[in-house]
C-alpha cells in the first residue's frame, strides 16, 4: 500500500499520479479524510480509556453509597468506551478498504495515458528480412507441429481451450531456456527457488492483486487458495511479517514455477498457438532492496533481461509502460518486446516492475533503519522481472526458422541442448 504519511504531506503528488493513471483523483481526499477520522476516533477512545482507568482507582478507594454511585458511572463509561472502540475499529476498516484498492504512486517522468501511450526507449537489432531470403515465414504453431513439438489439439482435448502439450524438441527447448536463465541468475547472485503455485488470499492481496474483482485469477474456493500467475506472488510473501537484513546488499531470488491465468476478456485474442494460454512456465527474478536503491536495481533487472534476449538472437524493443497500463503495485514498468515475423509486430516477452514499498507495506516486510539510534524499521522496496517463459519459444521458432520449417538453434542455447544445432522436422 502507499505511505499514508507521505500522502498527507504531499497530496498533490498522489493526485498527479492518479491523473496520469487515468484513475480517480478524489480517492486522495477520501484517504486523507478517512485518516483524520481514524486519528480522531483513536484519540477519543484513548481519552475515554484513560478516564475509565482513573475511575477504577476512585471506585477501589470509595465506600458505601459513594461507591454505588461511582459504579453506576463506571457502567456508563464502559459503554462509551466500547462504543468509541467500535468507532475507531470502523474508521480503521474504512481506511484499510480505501488503501487496499489505491494504486502505487508512479515514478515521476513516466508516460501518462493508457495502453498505447508507451514510449519506446530503444530498439535492438533488425527484424529478419524473409522476403529477401525468398520465403514466407511460418507462424510458431505451424513450425511447432512440423517439428513435433506443440500439440494444441490434444491440449484442448485434455484440458480445454488455451492449453497445449509441449513435447520432444520444444519441451527440451523450454527446459534449455529455463536452465540458461537460471545459470545467468546464479552468476548475478540470485538464489534459485522452486515456489508454491497455490497461495493464501492474504499473500495474493498483499502482492497487490485484487482477489475480489480480478477475473484473471483462478481460485480454489473449497480451500480458499489462489493459483499464482507469477512466482512473484510467492516470492513477495516469502518474507511477510519479517525484518530482513539488507546490509550486505539486495536479497535476490530466481523463482521457477508453473503459472496460471484465466485470460478473462481475451476472447478472440491470440487463439492460435501458445502466445496466450492458461498455463505456462516462467523464471522470475525478484529483489528486495533499500528504498533509495530501487531505481538502480530496476535498471539492473532490465539489463539482465536484455542479456537473455541477446542470447536468443532476436530483434526487440524496450518500452516505458504508460501509467494507465500499470498494475496497482507497479510505480514503473519496462517491457521488452520481440519482433514476431508472422504477425509483423512486436510482442511482449519480458517485463520488469519497480514496486517501491507498495508490496512491502502490505506484507509488513521491513529493514532496520541504517544508522538509526532508535533502532526503528522502514519498508523495503520490491522489484520483479522475467528471465524466461513459454512465450520466448514463439520468438525463437519464428525468428530462426528455415524454409522447410526446421529451426536453427541460437548459439548460446546449444550447450543446454546437448550441442544440438537444429530442431529438425519429424
Amino acid at each position: 500500500m502507499i505511505d499514508v504519511k507521505d500522502l498527507n504531506e504531499y497530496p498533490e503528488k498522489y493526485r498527479d499520479s492518479q491523473r496520469s493513471r487515468g484513475a480517480d483523483e478524489s480517492q486522495v481526499d477520501s484517504i486523507i479524510a478517512a485518516d483524520l477520522a481514524r486519528k480522531n476516533a483513536i484519540t477519543a477512545f484513548e481519552a475515554l480509556r484513560a478516564e475509565q482507568n482513573a475511575f477504577g482507582k476512585k471506585v477501589a478507594a470509595a465506600k458505601g453509597e459513594e461507591k454505588q454511585q461511582l459504579l453506576a458511572q463506571v457502567k456508563d463509561l464502559a459503554a462509551r468506551v466500547k462504543s468509541a472502540s467500535a468507532e475507531a475499529d470502523a474508521a480503521q476498516a474504512e481506511q484499510d478498504e480505501l488503501l487496499r484498492t489505491f494504486p502505487n504512486r508512479i515514478i515521476e517522468g513516466i508516460p501518462a495515458g493508457g495502453e498505447d501511450e508507451f514510449v519506446v526507449l530503444k530498439t535492438v537489432g533488425q527484424p529478419r528480412d524473409f522476403a529477401a531470403e525468398g520465403f514466407e515465414p511460418k507462424d510458431h504453431l505451424e513450425i511447432g507441429e512440423l517439428i513435433g513439438g506443440i500439440d494444441m489439439e490434444r491440449g484442448a482435448k485434455v484440458s480445454g481451450a488455451r492449453f497445449a502439450f509441449l513435447k520432444g524438441q520444444v519441451a527440451r527447448l523450454e527446459i534449455a531456456l529455463m536452465n540458461m536463465g537460471l545459470d545467468q541468475a546464479l552468476s548475478n547472485g540470485f538464489i534459485p527457488m522452486i515456489t508454491p503455485t497455490l497461495v493464501r488470499p492474504e499473500t495474493m492481496a498483499g502482492t497487490g492483486f485484487d482477489v475480489k474483482h480480478d477475473d484473471e485469477i483462478y481460485r480454489l474456493e473449497k480451500d480458499d487458495l489462489y493459483l499464482v500467475g507469477t512466482s512473484e506472488v510467492a516470492l513477495a510473501g516469502y518474507h511477510a511479517d519479517e525484518i530482513i537484513d539488507l546490509s550486505a546488499g539486495p536479497l535476490r531470488y530466481a523463482g521457477w514455477s508453473s503459472c496460471y491465468r484465466r485470460e478473462a476478456g481475451s476472447a478472440g485474442k491470440d487463439t492460435r498457438g501458445i502466445i496466450r494460454v492458461h498455463q505456462f512456465n516462467k523464471l522470475e527474478m525478484f529483489s528486495y532492496v533499500p528504498m533509495e536503491e530501487a531505481e538502480a536495481e530496476h535498471a539492473r533487472l532490465l539489463a539482465w533481461e536484455e542479456e537473455m534476449l541477446a542470447k536468443i538472437e532476436v530483434s526487440y524493443r524496450v518500452i516505458d509502460t504508460a501509467a494507465g497500463d500499470l498494475g496497482n503495485s507497479a510505480a514503473r514498468k519496462f517491457d521488452c518486446e520481440a519482433w514476431i515475423p508472422s504477425q509483423g509486430r512486436f510482442r511482449e516477452l519480458t517485463s520488469t516492475s519497480n514496486c517501491t514499498g507498495y508490496q512491502a507495506r502490505r506484507l509488513n516486510i521491513r529493514e532496520r533503519v541504517p544508522g538509526a539510534e532508535s533502532k526503528g524499521t522502514r519498508a523495503v522496496a520490491t522489484l520483479n522481472g522475467t528471465l524466461a517463459t513459454d512465450r520466448w519459444i514463439v520468438a525463437i521458432l519464428e525468428t530462426h526458422q528455415n524454409p522447410d520449417g526446421s529451426v536453427t538453434v541460437p548459439q548460446a542455447l546449444r550447450p543446454y541442448l546437448g550441442g544440438l544445432e537444429k530442431l529438425e522436422l519429424v
